[in-house]
């Protein structure tokens, strides 16, 4: 049984008075009860790390995310009243020319244009986002004693 991802295993649950099993004699000497206990108690702080982990990754990529969408979200406001005063702007130039309902059309063909081109730009870069990259590496490393082997459970 691999230790856990953090700590060492003296400090997190192994206790030497508690009559933990240490070496391959004290280990033959204890009871099947006695190791299922051992190998819960380490699976069960394995995946309490692995859930802390997570959260903490999901805590700083928050952070981050949310900092950027407040930055993008204040831009995006910013672009979208200069589009409109330009949109405004094309539309009584155009408007000089010919009729104002066919100034307008154009007008909203160019945005439609803009608009399909934003997204599937935006469509392009959601397959790249990351997800949380550090908790699944750890949670790969989990050693395949744990993983099922339906070839050789027998009923």
């Amino acid at each position: 049984m691999s230790m856990p991802t953090q700590g060492s295993g003296l400090g997190s649950g192994y206790h030497l008075d508690e009559g933990a099993p240490h070496t391959a004699a004290e280990v033959k000497g204890s009871s099947l009860g006695d190791l299922m206990r051992q190998v819960t108690t380490d699976l069960s702080t394995l995946m309490r790390q692995e859930v802390e982990l997570a959260k903490a990754e999901i805590r700083q990529e928050g952070k981050k995310a949310g900092k950027t969408a407040g930055l993008f979200g204040g831009a995006g406001f910013g672009g979208y009243m200069v589009a409109l005063f330009v949109s405004i702007a094309v539309w009584q130039f155009l408007d000089n020319v010919m009729d104002s309902g066919l100034a307008a059309l154009i007008v909203a063909v160019i945005w439609a244009v803009v608009a399909a081109v934003l997204y599937s730009k935006a469509k392009q870069n959601a397959q790249h986002v990351r997800g949380l990259k550090q908790t699944n590496d750890s949670v790969q490393r989990i050693p395949d004693a744990l993983k099922p082997h339906p070839e050789g459970v027998t009923r």
